[in-house]
């Protein structure tokens, strides 16, 4: 009965839903979590049952177009860009439709429905990513609705293999693998990834992946597979820093341990420097070399240029369901009576990174809670210092803290629902965001980070 009601407001969401119905999306919301949560307890240890539940209401998705993001029209047209020889990088959308050219299937409802703004900007998504938009072109002709489908199996088979590998770890580190169904069944993460086609599914599982490889100690395909993360999403190119002490010595010698033995060497309590060192330049090396191995074939000095400006809009152009950000901008009007979004934009990119080597050279990441830990705990502070911060962005925060004893993305998942609600105002006359309504959304989540991080330091669950 659960599952059935879910797949009924699952539907609703899907295709009897205008973003801007403020009532209906919060109470379909809500409803959808405490569903997802009496799933979850009622089914028990069927892990089978849930797998099922799971996919179906992912299915019930599968030919609707989202209805809150508009995103998806970027991908399609990119991954047709390269279906028709285009170089996606080098071409703006806009530079087409104003010269009265159409190199694409359907390319004015694309332009459209994109909307000005990513189409008066170069596209920022990675080779993988962009895989992904052709193989939706490759498969779905010229149809949108085709294409959203290709899309939307791609990311549910990517939040399946999320589900296996995740499970795995989740039993590797004798954590309980129920866990994993907090990120599964989580409302935000099928509406957000299966709903509204964001592919930070496709990089959380080879995120998740690549963290498995490294428990098992094959860190050379760790490093392949987290260099294929970041060519989904660049996001996990901060992390690289935090993988520091996983490779040092220090990490994993005991103090009781002085020398080498082979029960020690075997058990990872000691590990030679230089062996250490090796492995710490090669997981670099690995990572590195294979993510401008899958950028090559889009690489010329036109794309450097063209991708460094839209990837540095982010922190000087855009300003979206912002925390920090808002509170350091009045601050500025207040002494300027201007916008300085050009001055902090470059400030708290700083801070962030500071954060995060912080966390990388200060904190001992020699296992896989502890790395996730850091992780997420520098990922977090990095959003809250960012401009912009669209719902998507938290799907990697939810997935790290199935390995820790945090819990605060789960309520950050539920709370910024609250954030679509600044769409009731984007389009009036003053297009601004209702900061009440922020001030709300973030008042929770920073009580809740506070709390788990610095109050109680772990809760157990």
């Amino acid at each position: 009965m659960c599952l059935l009601i879910s797949i009924v407001l699952y539907a609703s969401f899907a295709y009897n839903l205008v973003r801007t119905e403020a009532t209906k999306l919060v109470l379909l919301y809500i409803s959808l979590f405490v569903l997802a949560y009496i799933l979850k307890k009622s089914a028990g240890f069927n892990f089978g049952f849930l797998v099922l539940a799971s996919v179906i209401i992912r299915l019930v998705f599968l030919p609707a177009i989202p209805n809150l993001s508009q995103d998806f029209y970027r991908f399609i047209w990119d991954g047709r860009m390269l279906f028709e020889g285009y170089n996606p990088y080098l071409h703006l959308p806009e530079s087409f439709i104003k010269n009265g050219e159409f190199p694409i299937a359907q390319a004015k409802e694309l332009y459209d429905g994109m909307g000005k703004l990513s189409a008066s900007h170069f596209t920022n998504y990675p080779p993988i990513n962009q895989l992904c938009f052709y193989i939706a072109a490759l498969f779905s002709g010229k149809s949108i609705t085709g294409a959203a489908i290709t899309m939307r199996l791609i990311i549910i088979a990517a939040d399946i293999g999320t589900l296996y590998f995740g499970k795995k770890l989740l039993e590797a580190l004798k954590l309980p693998s129920s866990r994993i169904w907090w990120y599964i069944l989580n409302p935000f993460i099928i509406i957000e990834l299966t709903g509204n086609l964001h592919f930070e599914g496709v990089m959380i599982f080879f995120l998740i992946w690549s963290l498995y490889l490294l428990h098992s100690g094959k860190w050379q395909w760790a490093a392949v597979v987290l260099a294929c993360s970041i060519s989904v999403k660049l996001i996990p190119l901060m992390f690289l820093p935090i993988f520091y002490w996983w490779f040092t010595p220090t990490s994993l010698r005991p103090r009781s341990v002085t020398t080498p033995s082979e029960e020690n060497i075997k058990q990872k309590k000691w590990i030679p420097e230089k062996s250490a060192f090796i492995k710490l330049v090669g997981f670099y090396t690995i990572v590195l070399v294979t993510t401008i191995i899958l950028f090559i074939p889009f690489f010329s000095m036109e794309f450097v240029n063209n991708y460094a400006e839209t990837v540095g809009l982010w922190f000087n152009n855009f300003e979206f369901n912002a925390s920090i950000y808002y509170l350091a901008r009045e601050i500025g009007y207040a002494i300027t009576g201007y916008n300085e979004i050009k001055i902090i934009g470059r400030i708290l990119p700083i801070v962030a990174l500071l954060i995060i080597l912080g966390f990388a050279f200060f904190k001992k990441n020699s296992t896989i809670p502890k790395l996730t830990s850091s992780i997420l705990i520098a990922f977090t502070c990095y959003l809250f210092l960012s401009t912009t911060v669209h719902p998507w962005y938290l799907a990697t925060l939810v997935a790290l803290c199935l390995f820790t004893n945090y819990r605060f993305p789960i309520v950050w998942s539920l709370v910024i629902i609250l954030s679509y609600l600044a769409y009731l105002s984007i389009g009036t006359a003053d297009k601004s965001e209702n900061l009440w309504i922020i001030a709300i959304e973030y008042s929770i989540v920073f009580f809740a980070f506070i709390w788990e991080v610095i109050l109680k330091k772990k809760i157990k669950i």
